[in-house]
């Protein structure tokens, strides 16, 4: 169990949540592990086979206190939560305004040229810090392409353009990527290219559980403002997909996601045998990597940052929350555009 900020990780397998009085309990094998008032709760997510109470999920609800399932693997299951109680406003405005192309497509180059500036910085900072020449070179050829692609995303003129040149810059930016792994682990952590559902390869299945818990974490910043999480401006609307948070999440897959990655392999903090390869392919984290990884995203999410635009020092964990207003503010028309977090 770890709490972080608002948020309150249950990991163990046949952990017990309930209430008492005005906390959340956390039992394992009849016994007391954790005891978390609900006033320093926003959400409660929790990984596999955690039992919750009734009384718990209903306090919940009432509280507005986001009750997130996701499985073993850290794929997302379901949420659930009460009435919805977001600015009804706010959500007309974002219906109209993902209507007016003009608008979707400030907002999806925005959100894009975040992603592809935070992922040229993890390259560049990759080129700076190896030895190894070849590395060098290859990290630094993909980074000045990722430049090309922010150029031309610049003068995008639709959103298939703007899809196109995140297409492109992935493929680019993942085959860049196995170079910033140290040498001697590259033949357990390589990969040929982004992939999942289910990932093929140990450090995709690394990406795909810490995307899982960016992914948790953008929806629930988008939902705290009172925006709709189904509707998004890049993404395009599926029945089932939170597109907003995936739009939300796209500046952050280098900054939160990727860095973390690569600093648990490279400290040796997660090795070949942490992860677990199955029949048809298909590679997951088993549950002591599971631990070890949530317990890295949440000292990732206490590190202090300065945002650009506050000019002040930050939790890495309340970035989503903060850009997820910057977003509100936009649709709004109190910001005049939107602008995406960029890491030094």
């Amino acid at each position: 169990m770890y709490q972080v900020l608002n948020t309150l990780y249950i990991m163990t397998p046949n952990a017990y949540a309930h209430l008492e009085n005005d906390t959340v309990r956390i039992d394992v094998e009849r016994q007391k592990k954790l005891q978390v008032p609900l006033h320093h709760l926003g959400t409660l997510v929790c990984f596999g086979n955690v039992m919750i109470s009734p009384a718990l999920m209903h306090r919940c609800a009432d509280n507005g206190i986001g009750l997130v399932l996701l499985d073993g693997n850290g794929r997302f299951k379901a949420r659930l939560e009460g009435a919805v109680s977001g600015n009804i406003l706010l959500r007309q405005a974002q219906h109209c305004k993902a209507a007016e192309e003009s608008f979707a497509l400030a907002l999806a180059k925005a959100v894009i040229a975040g992603k592809l500036r935070n992922s040229r910085q993890v390259l560049l900072r990759g080129a700076r810090e190896t030895n190894d020449e070849q590395d060098q070179k290859m990290l630094g050829a993909a980074a000045d392409a990722l430049a090309i692609s922010i150029r031309n995303l610049a003068v995008a003129t639709d959103l298939d353009v703007v899809r196109g040149i995140e297409g492109d810059a992935a493929k680019v930016y993942f085959s860049a990527l196995p170079s910033l792994v140290r040498r001697n682990a590259r033949e357990h952590f390589t990969m040929d290219g982004r992939t999942r559902r289910p990932p093929r390869d140990r450090f995709n299945a690394l990406l795909s559980f810490l995307y899982s818990m960016v992914m948790n974490d953008c929806r629930s910043a988008i939902e705290s403002v009172g925006l709709d999480p189904q509707l998004g401006f890049l993404h395009s609307v599926r029945p089932g997909r939170a597109a907003l948070a995936l739009d939300l999440m796209e500046e952050f897959r280098a900054v939160l996601a990727d860095r973390l990655a690569l600093t648990l392999v490279n400290r040796g903090q997660i090795t070949e045998r942490n992860l677990q390869m199955r029949e048809g392919g298909a590679v997951y984290l088993q549950d002591d990597a599971r631990k070890i990884v949530v317990a890295a995203y949440q000292e990732r999410k206490q590190e202090e940052i300065t945002h650009p635009l506050l000019d002040t020092k930050v939790p890495f964990g309340l970035l989503p929350q903060l850009q997820a207003r910057f977003m509100a503010r936009t649709i709004r028309g109190d910001m005049d555009a939107y602008i995406p977090f960029l890491v030094k």
